[in-house]
């Protein structure tokens, strides 16, 4: 019993990466993708950190934030509408898999987009700006839980019964902007009032952005293990709201 259930998660996860393989492949170059997915971290940062006066490692902790939030929650509120629109999105729904499984497949494409880029403002940080990593392992962490806590996140908007890319990619956009301004990323939680502060602990942003401020400082105003399990379990969470959208997505005949 426990060979079968042991081949069973095999055979799942290899159906999981042959999807992700896939989207890669296809999706990764599409201008949606690059657009929200690459260029617009980049030029947030950039607006909000002009001719401010920061050292190179808190200016890259914010910005590793940045590209793991924007990044990853790009993936699934494009992919998913625009494959229901061209009709293969069907064949992923009758292959003999889980759907907790093709979910899982889609969450990675995110999750890799948003390392891949994460990596790429890190090597330029470390290169250009001569940043250095306080606790690397922090940041490791930081990166992949929370790449795959905001895929999860711009998953929910992917399971929206919807054809169209446009109709989940704008309202997914206004969210992460209104996670963003209440996260810390560009106002420290010390200069924040209570008020101000109980909201921001609300957003998982929060917390990876405290987290990447331990890897490059040394130092964050929450414990490292409190962000990294946060992130951990607000990524099992938010694939809870997609499989019952999906769900009801499929009784709607999308």
């Amino acid at each position: 019993m426990n060979m079968e259930l042991l081949e069973r998660i095999r055979d799942e996860l290899a159906l999981a990466w042959a999807i992700t393989v896939k989207d890669m492949k296809i999706y990764y170059l599409r201008p949606g993708m690059i657009m929200f997915g690459f260029l617009m971290p980049f030029f947030m940062f950039f607006s909000f950190s002009v001719r401010r006066e920061m050292p190179a490692e808190q200016g890259i902790a914010r910005l590793l934030a940045l590209t793991t939030f924007f990044t990853a929650a790009a993936a699934g509120p494009f992919i998913i509408p625009l494959e229901r629109r061209l009709g293969t999105y069907d064949r992923l729904l009758a292959a003999p898999m889980s759907l907790l499984t093709l979910l899982l497949g889609k969450t990675a494409v995110g999750a890799f987009f948003a390392i891949g880029v994460s990596a790429f403002a890190l090597a330029a940080g470390v290169v250009a700006f001569g940043a250095t990593i306080a606790q690397p392992w922090l940041l490791i962490a930081g990166i992949l839980l929370g790449s795959f806590s905001f895929s999860a996140l711009g998953l929910i908007f992917g399971s929206v019964p919807t054809r169209n890319p446009g109709d989940v990619m704008m309202p997914s956009t206004l969210l992460r902007w209104g996670l963003l301004f209440v996260s810390g990323v560009f106002i420290p939680l010390t200069e924040m009032s209570p008020a101000a502060q109980a909201v921001a602990y609300l957003s998982p942003l929060t917390y990876a952005q405290d987290l990447m401020n331990h890897a490059m400082l040394g130092m964050g105003l929450l414990s490292p293990w409190l962000d990294l399990a946060v992130l951990l379990v607000t990524g099992v969470l938010f694939l809870i709201p997609s499989i019952k959208m999906h769900q009801r997505s499929r009784r709607l005949g999308y």
